[in-house]
């Protein structure tokens, strides 16, 4: 997945993903996530919902196990790292130090879903409620943090019981369900 991160060859946008992607970028920026949830609503912690709502996006893909899934999934994750760099570039990080902060993002990505990946894998809420606090909390908000996991339990059952061609793929269930 992060082969071609830093290859001087971009890979071409594909639609699908681009779409894939601003649905995911879309329902990690929910304000509920925020205001109900009580994600930080920081830079760190917008990204750390992307990072979510994209692992598990692409956790369902792996599901999938096809070569069409596959490089759906590459698509997805081409066009997370182009967003990002563009972001980067547009909050004023210079050239020079883009290509480390891509490096430290696409860490943070993977440690993230593959923390995510263990705990959804194990059925253990409570081991992703502290994966959670950890990346999106800082350690701070165990309470938070499993709400957090609960709806993140929904959308992982959400997005595998919706087939990956359907309309309106991915769809991540409201945020109300998980405030208990």
């Amino acid at each position: 997945m992060f082969a071609g991160l830093f290859n001087k060859r971009a890979r071409p946008s594909d639609d699908r993903g681009e779409a894939i992607y601003a649905a995911i970028v879309a329902a990690a920026r929910r304000p509920e996530l925020y205001r109900d949830l009580g994600a930080p609503d920081s830079l760190p912690g917008r990204f750390e919902l992307i990072v979510l709502h994209a692992a598990l996006a692409l956790r369902r893909l792996r599901r999938e196990a096809t070569q069409d899934a596959a490089a759906l999934g590459q698509s997805v994750f081409d066009a997370m790292v182009r967003t990002l760099d563009a972001n980067l570039r547009e909050i004023g990080v210079g050239d020079l130090s883009v290509p480390k902060r891509m490096k430290a993002m696409a860490q943070s990505f993977y440690d993230g879903a593959k923390a995510y990946d263990a705990a959804l894998d194990a059925g253990d809420e409570e081991m992703l409620a502290k994966a959670l606090d950890k990346n999106v909390f800082g350690g701070a908000s165990p309470a938070a943090a499993l709400r957090l996991a609960r709806y993140a339990v929904r959308a992982d059952a959400d997005l595998a019981a919706r087939p990956v061609d359907g309309a309106g793929w991915p769809a991540f269930p409201p945020v109300e369900e998980a405030r208990s």
